[in-house]
């Protein structure tokens, strides 16, 4: 019998034996850090003197302080590009300011002077007064719009140590109103006028306007209500 086991355990069929070291894992963590360690410590060695070798240190910080010294000469630059700017920008706006005032110079100066025009020509149109007294004179009427005329005259009186004028004024519109005459005089009746020695006169008539004007017609009366002084135009 012990035969039989002693052949068994020799022979193939034995069963296997696994030998194994035993070391605690402490052990095996401080064994395998101490090698990465190592590994680590070789590359940057390498790494270093690869560096020194073909000489990418040399000269870096000169090339470093070269380059700050360039930045602080562009940051410069650019301060003073942009305080130009500014200043540019400021003369810009200021000249428009100025420009703008000019124009509205200009355009009421150009105001005044169509305004002085028109004052001339209705002056200039005026012939010279022949007789004493009072007389109307350049009695002017124009459609402005639909349904709107606007007049425009001169009241005057003429002679020597004359007091002045206190009465009333009218203009009335005539024409045609659906192929029949028409009349219509200016709205709130006469209105007052002193005349001392002359007065200009001018406002709207609104009439309908359909209506088709011929001629104008205005009137200087007197507190006694009779008409001193008349002139009519056509249209």
């Amino acid at each position: 019998m012990r035969w039989k086991l002693l052949r068994r355990r020799l022979s193939v069929s034995a069963p296997r034996m696994i030998v194994r070291s035993h070391l605690p894992w402490p052990l095996r963590w401080a064994v395998a850090a101490l090698a990465l360690g190592f590994s680590a410590a070789i590359a940057l060695w390498a790494f270093e003197f690869g560096k020194d070798i073909a000489g990418l240190d040399r000269g870096s910080e000169q090339e470093l302080a070269q380059v700050r010294v360039e930045v602080g000469q562009l940051r410069a630059e650019n301060e003073r590009s942009a305080s130009v700017v500014n200043t540019a920008e400021s003369l810009l706006r200021a000249e428009r300011a100025t420009q703008e005032r000019l124009a509205q110079t200009v355009r009421q100066l150009e105001g005044e002077v169509q305004t002085l025009k028109a004052d001339l020509g209705f002056f200039e149109r005026l012939l010279p007064a022949s007789g004493e007294g009072l007389m109307i004179r350049g009695l002017q009427a124009e459609s402005k719009a639909p349904g709107q005329l606007r007049y425009q005259l001169l009241v005057m009186q003429s002679g020597k140590d004359l007091p002045a004028f206190s009465g009333r004024y009218e203009v009335v519109a005539m024409g045609l109103l659906e192929g029949r005459p028409w009349t219509m005089p200016m709205a709130g009746g006469p209105r007052e006028l002193k005349v001392n020695p002359y007065t200009r006169v001018d406002g709207m008539i609104d009439h309908p306007p359909e209506a088709v004007i011929k001629s104008v017609q205005a009137r200087v009366i007197d507190q006694k209500g009779a008409v001193r002084a008349a002139q009519t135009v056509k249209l």
